[in-house]
């Protein structure tokens, strides 16, 4: 899949280069662009042209303050979603109000990330976000039920209260990562190489996710000595 192109939308410079440089950090995503304002993103998108007429996208996803200077967030996302404009968007503010964020979350937003926050916390939302944006490519012109689920779960990232003790889910999200994609089957031996962890450690993850029916645990034949097993990430086989 090719790099999600991102704007930032940021009127504060400081946050704005933070926020672009952030997005460089985390492979699979480039800055498309950065606006300091909502005319600046009204021209970037051509917000202006004549209803009707064909527009190119831009960019895959916004990352959008919520509070600009001359425009409110909540105006631009009706406006963006109402000329069906083809960009997914990120709401990243220090708007804590429920009504906003509701409407929000009703006008189309994937994710809502509240300042001030840790860089760790901004790769969680971007990459659960290519995570779902991964998962919609790879299926073709119609899908089932389950991987629509799929897709949604992946905007909601496992928290630590739900993961067994000794789990963490910044681990369970690159192991699962690794895993999405493989084209063949991972033992732990080979995960816990690629993400520099102990092989206990590597199974341990990968027999949860396995418990959890995200990934197929199938025996790897061949092998000498005490069975060894393989994952893969479990894609729905589609139905006719």
């Amino acid at each position: 899949m090719s790099s999600i192109r991102v704007l930032v939308v940021e009127d504060d410079p400081v946050a704005a280069d933070a926020h672009a440089e952030y997005v460089r950090r985390i492979d699979g995503f480039e800055v498309a662009g950065v606006a300091r304002s909502g005319a600046e993103l009204a021209s970037l998108l051509r917000l202006a042209d004549a209803p009707g007429e064909r527009r190119e996208a831009v960019a895959d996803l916004i990352l959008l303050d919520m509070n600009l200077p001359d425009a409110h967030g909540l105006d631009i996302i009706r406006r963006v979603r109402g000329l069906g404009l083809p960009v997914d968007i990120i709401a990243i503010t220090a708007v804590r109000d429920l009504h906003v964020v509701r409407s929000a979350i009703s006008s189309g937003i994937v994710q809502y990330l509240i300042k001030p926050f840790t860089y760790s916390s901004f790769a969680e939302k971007l990459t659960a976000y290519q995570d779902f944006r991964r998962t919609l490519v790879e299926q073709a012109s119609a899908t089932t039920q389950a991987e629509v689920d799929q897709a949604f779960a992946s905007l909601r990232p496992v928290t630590a209260s739900s993961l067994p003790k000794g789990l963490s889910a910044e681990t369970l999200s690159a192991v699962s990562r690794l895993l999405k994609n493989q084209v063949a089957p991972t033992s732990a031996v080979e995960v816990s190489e690629a993400l520099s962890m102990s092989r206990v450690t590597a199974r341990r993850y990968l027999e949860h996710l396995a418990d959890q029916r995200s990934v197929r645990r199938t025996p790897r034949y061949g092998t000498r000595g005490r069975p060894e097993y393989e994952y893969s990430w479990a894609r729905e086989s589609r139905q006719d």
